[in-house]
Order: C-alpha cells, then sequence, then structure tokens
C-alpha cells in the first residue's frame, strides 16, 4: 500500500503514515534549501509569475527526489509531494488547495492540531496540519504583508481583506492560547442575482418576485440571520433589482459587497487605527459623510454598533430603498438588537429608538443555514408604522424547515404602493397571484 494512500485512510496507520509523509516533506524542503540557497528561492518565489516559480521549484524537487531515496513514492505521490514543498515555499502551505477550491467557503486553522474547512455548507477536518507555529505565522506574514498589515504581541489581532475579496482574521499568542489561529472567509461570485438563488433552490419564483419589488418600490430592507447564512449573497442579488440610474454608496468594515452588475456604485471601507492609534475611520464615520456623496441608496454592509442610529436617521431623511444586514435569529431579534445597537451611538430611550425603527425600516427578510448546509431565504416581516414606542411587525412570508415550503402569509402593503406608483403592471401582479396556488397560508392579519 502506497505512503500517500495510508496518509488518507482513516484507520490505526493514519497517523504513523501522515507523521512519514510529513518527514519526507521536511527533507525534501531543506535538501532544496541546500541545492537553491535562501536568496534563489527567495528570488522565485517573488518573481511575478506564479506558475513559472512553480515550475522553477518543481524540476529542482524533481531533481532531489531522483538522487534521493524516494523510490518507494509513486507518480501520484511524487506530484502530491512537489505540490506540498512548493505550497509551503511560495503558498500558504495546507490553505493553498482550500484557497483555490470553488467548494470550500470558508478555512479555519486552530493552531498546529487542526485545520477544518467548509464546503457545500458542512465542516471538514483537513488531513494536514501546519507543522510549527512558525509555519502559521509565516503563511499570516504571506497574507497580510502585501495589504501593508502587521501583526505582533503588541497588536496580536487583525482583520484584513485579500484584493480577491476574502477576509481574514488572525489572532495570535498571547491572547490566542493554543497557537496562531486564523480564519479565512471566501467569497462566491457564483451567486449574483435572484434568479440565480431560484435556481439553486434558496427561494421560490414566487417569493423572488417579491423581493425584487421591494427593492423596486424602494423599501428600507434589514437581511438577517446567523454567520455564515447568506446574507451578503442576498443583498449582492437585491441589488441587481435596483434601477442602473440610481448612485448607490456601499459601507462595510470588510468590503464583501461586488454589485457588480450595477454600473454607478461608489463603495466605501472602514479602516482601524494605526499602531500609533491615529488614522482610523469607523463605519459610522462613513455613514455621515454618506449623507455628503448625493447618494440615492446607502447600503451598509453590516450595522454592528452605533452607526445603526445612523443608518435608521438615513433611512429616515429621504434616503429610501436603503438596505443593511446584521446578525440575528430572526426579525424580533434584529428589532430588539437595533435598539441595543442605536443606543450605543446616542443617548436617547429605548421608546424614542423604536420609533425611529418603526418609520425606517419597511421589510424584515431573515436568512437561514439549514442542518445540513443550504442556505434559503427564510421569514420575511414588514414592519408597518404603529405607535410610536413599539415596533410592530407582521409576517408576509413563512419558512417551514420541515417541509422546506415558503407560505405567503398575507400579500404586502408594497405590492399595491408599487403597483400605484407604476413600478409594477396589473398584468405582472395578476401573473404573480395567479403563480401563488399552494403557496398561500391563512391570513393572520
Amino acid at each position: 500500500m502506497s505512503v500517500l494512500t495510508r496518509v488518507r485512510q482513516t484507520n490505526g496507520e493514519t497517523d504513523l503514515a501522515a507523521r512519514r509523509w510529513g518527514r519526507m516533506r521536511s527533507q525534501i524542503r531543506e535538501s532544496l534549501v541546500e541545492r537553491l540557497g535562501y536568496r534563489q528561492i527567495a528570488r522565485i518565489a517573488e518573481g511575478e509569475d506564479a506558475n513559472r516559480s512553480r515550475a522553477e521549484l518543481g524540476v529542482s524537487i524533481a531533481a532531489i527526489m531522483n538522487e534521493g531515496d524516494y523510490s518507494a513514492l509513486s507518480l501520484t505521490e511524487r506530484n502530491a509531494m512537489t505540490r506540498e514543498v512548493i505550497d509551503d515555499i511560495v503558498g500558504l502551505g495546507p490553505l493553498e488547495s482550500f484557497m483555490n477550491d470553488d467548494a470550500v467557503s470558508e478555512v479555519m486553522v486552530n493552531g498546529t492540531n487542526s485545520l477544518f474547512y467548509e464546503s457545500r455548507g458542512k465542516l471538514h477536518q483537513a488531513q494536514r496540519v501546519f507543522e510549527s507555529d512558525e509555519q502559521v505565522r509565516a503563511a499570516i506574514d504571506r497574507i497580510i504583508a502585501p495589504l501593508g498589515r502587521r501583526i505582533d504581541e503588541q497588536s496580536p489581532i487583525v482583520n484584513a481583506r485579500l484584493k480577491n475579496g476574502y477576509r481574514v482574521n488572525a489572532v495570535i499568542p498571547p491572547i490566542a492560547i493554543d497557537g496562531p489561529v486564523v480564519t479565512i472567509r471566501k467569497f462566491s461570485n457564483r451567486i449574483a442575482s435572484l434568479d440565480e438563488l431560484v435556481g439553486v433552490g434558496s427561494i421560490p419564483p414566487w417569493y423572488a418576485w417579491l423581493l425584487g419589488v421591494a427593492v423596486r418600490a424602494r423599501q428600507n430592507i434589514a437581511v438577517v440571520g446567523g454567520t455564515g447564512s447568506g446574507k451578503t449573497t442576498l443583498l449582492n442579488a437585491l441589488s441587481c433589482e435596483i434601477d442602473p440610474q440610481e448612485r448607490i454608496i456601499t459601507i462595510e468594515d470588510s468590503a464583501e459587497l461586488k454589485f457588480t452588475r450595477h454600473p454607478h456604485v461608489v463603495r466605501l471601507e472602514a479602516r482601524a487605527a494605526s499602531i500609533e492609534g491615529r488614522g482610523e475611520v469607523t463605519i459610522r464615520d462613513l455613514v455621515v459623510n454618506s449623507l455628503r456623496m448625493r447618494p440615492d441608496r446607502i447600503v451598509v454592509g453590516e450595522v454592528r454598533s452605533g452607526e445603526a442610529i445612523d443608518m435608521l436617521q438615513a433611512m429616515n431623511t429621504g434616503h429610501d430603498g436603503s438596505m443593511t444586514t446584521l446578525h440575528a435569529g430572526n426579525a424580533r431579534e434584529a428589532v430588539l438588537r437595533l435598539v441595543m445597537m442605536a443606543r450605543i451611538g446616542i443617548d436617547l430611550p429605548a421608546s424614542v429608538i423604536k420609533g425611529q425603527i418603526a418609520t425606517a425600516l419597511d421589510l424584515i427578510v431573515t436568512m437561514r443555514c439549514l442542518p445540513d448546509g443550504t442556505r434559503v431565504v427564510g421569514d420575511a416581516c414588514e414592519v408597518p408604522t404603529g405607535p410610536e414606542e413599539e415596533v410592530e411587525l407582521e409576517r408576509a412570508v413563512s419558512f417551514d424547515e420541515g417541509g422546506r415550503t415558503w407560505a405567503l402569509e398575507r400579500e404586502p402593503a408594497f405590492v399595491e404602493a408599487a403597483l400605484r406608483r407604476g413600478v409594477v403592471t396589473q398584468e405582472e401582479v395578476g401573473r404573480w397571484r395567479e403563480s401563488l396556488s399552494g403557496s398561500r397560508a391563512p391570513s393572520r392579519r
């Protein structure tokens, strides 16, 4: 049985085979340093053409394996070994294969003990891990150095965004007790419209049409859900429904929104303070500044703190059709979180904040991540203007997780409003109502 096969097995020989494979990888790496020298390897690794660098190193590694005692390795194993050694030198070591796998949406390094990745909504444990804390630190430095960021004992936490839009969080000792921790969130470009969400089964066509009308009718929308539930994906899809003539300002802590199909988008990103404690630009600063940039719509990637009150005030001062996301399990929790965050931004009674929410928000849509990893668009609740000291919620769409079905609880008021304003035609609304056969639930109004 080959070495690589035993490494990939899940029996008692796995650890022994993995250690043997790791020792061979270390030996080849050391032999490569002896053969080329650190300066030559650094020159090759820093080359502008990554494929050429890999090919050049591959030739040297092949020579080392031909000259050394590696005859037990099959051709497949030699190719795998060569790829892993090169990944260590010019790439991100064990992370490299996951970074290039479109099916992987998140990678989590827990020191040298374990490495997990999320693929198609489910967590898996990787077979290969980092060999030392130093190797993890080297990978972190390789990620953040081109971004002008640094991490050390004085600043043991770093948040960064790669050029491809991936979000990186790294924490090192003494904050991370068991060694350096790295979390990389990848963002797929596969889903870019409501039609594509329909195609993957995340939302039925009649519900997608309804959300599209909400955007075109300039409803202020909050998309809520847990981490990784698909909030950003839905926000990107909703952006396709915005009139191309409108000017959109997007504001984010770490830029994740694409809005690639819209011609007039201004993207703003918050900035952390420097090592000297200067230069910080918060989301709240950007929300306030965006009001001076002639926006038709303001989209805040995620509200986490005091900027919530500025977002609500922006929605209440003529910027209808604005959107945001926040972490919450459902619409009611979203309202409670908004009250809490808004009070961080301004010292006002909860009743006043609730009045702001009731007049600012029109629709709260919940994203759900099901146990099998499937992301779906869940309940949708309208926020009608009611008593000034309370936020009323009227559920328009419900989602049954057990049956994986959606039901229209009541027709949202914005459908008739959109009809009166000419956003949709009577014929379109008629076709939509006809398509609801079997999707209506008894009205709970």
